[in-house]
């Protein structure tokens, strides 16, 4: 089971990542916070000091098309907003 599904590259996150070294996840739906922990120190090397989760739920959307009424979902998952000990930092830029 992969833990860490992929890192979320926004503005925010890349923001919170220079100044609180904070990098955020995609992550399992039944990871739990410790798994996350060790599963982000083993693939970056890096010393996690917290980890918070939360689950976000899928953005429903509906479209008026010319043959009607269209309406559709994303999917849910969950996301970790990790903070690393002051220092270190993950470059997710560069191969690993």
């Amino acid at each position: 089971m992969s833990i860490i599904v992929k890192p979320i590259i926004t503005e925010k996150i890349t923001k919170d990542g220079e100044i609180f070294n904070r990098f955020g996840f995609v992550v399992d739906k039944k990871a739990n916070k410790v798994q996350i922990k060790k599963a982000v120190e083993a693939t970056y090397g890096v010393s996690v000091v917290s980890v918070n989760t939360m689950n976000v739920r899928p953005d429903r959307t509906t479209k008026y098309t010319k043959s009607g009424l269209i309406s559709g979902k994303s999917n849910a998952y969950k996301k970790a907003i990790v903070q690393v000990q002051e220092g270190e930092t993950i470059d997710f830029y560069n191969n690993i």
